[in-house]
């Protein structure tokens, strides 16, 4: 087993890739895998709220205030599409451990395309079973990453309409629970 180091954390890379964590005297280790689906657990469970508590519910239930791409000029909710991207940045300025993305094989706005082998065979394939998330080693810039894709779906008669009658958008047949997209994240090995 080879030991790569980064910073405050290490790799062990052998079979498995692990991340350590310590605990007072003991030093546990969990596989990257475990932790790339912690991660997501987290972002899908904050993107969930945000587009049924808040978005749904002020803009289809209450009608009492939109959401749109050009929330700042119109003085509406930010998409929650554009919430994650928000979150993805922020993280990008404070922690260069590891990355994550929403991208999509039907993107709206081309930015979210993917852009590697690994991401478009991820999103393939959860489109065709959302229940199994796709991992992937890859290699970029000469670096090894861990590359984990989960499915991205509609929760929501919002997500359907939105990306339904988008002026921009590719399909205009997705129903709820339908695969739109994947998370992307990526975790330097």
């Amino acid at each position: 087993m080879t030991a790569l180091k980064m910073g405050a954390l290490s790799l062990l890379v052998g079979g498995t890739a692990m991340i350590p964590l310590a605990y007072a005297q003991t030093t546990a280790t969990i596989p990257v895998q475990q932790v790339t689906d912690m991660l997501h657990a987290v972002m899908e469970a904050d993107r969930t709220v945000y587009t049924q508590k808040v978005v749904n519910r002020l803009q289809n239930e209450e009608k009492v205030i939109t959401a749109s791409e050009h929330f700042t000029d119109k003085k509406a909710l930010p998409l929650p599409a554009q919430m994650f991207r928000f979150g993805a940045e922020r993280v990008a300025e404070k922690n260069k451990t590891f990355s994550y993305s929403l991208l999509s094989l039907w993107p709206i706005n081309n930015q979210n395309a993917p852009r590697t082998p690994a991401e478009k065979a991820g999103l393939e394939a959860v489109n065709k079973d959302k229940t199994k998330p796709f991992y992937q080693e890859e290699t970029l810039g000469g670096k090894k990453f861990f590359t984990a894709v989960y499915a991205d779906v509609a929760i929501s008669p919002g997500c359907v309409s939105c990306h339904n009658e988008h002026v921009d958008s590719p399909r205009d047949d997705f129903k709820l629970n339908d695969v739109m997209g994947g998370v992307v994240i990526r975790v330097p090995l």
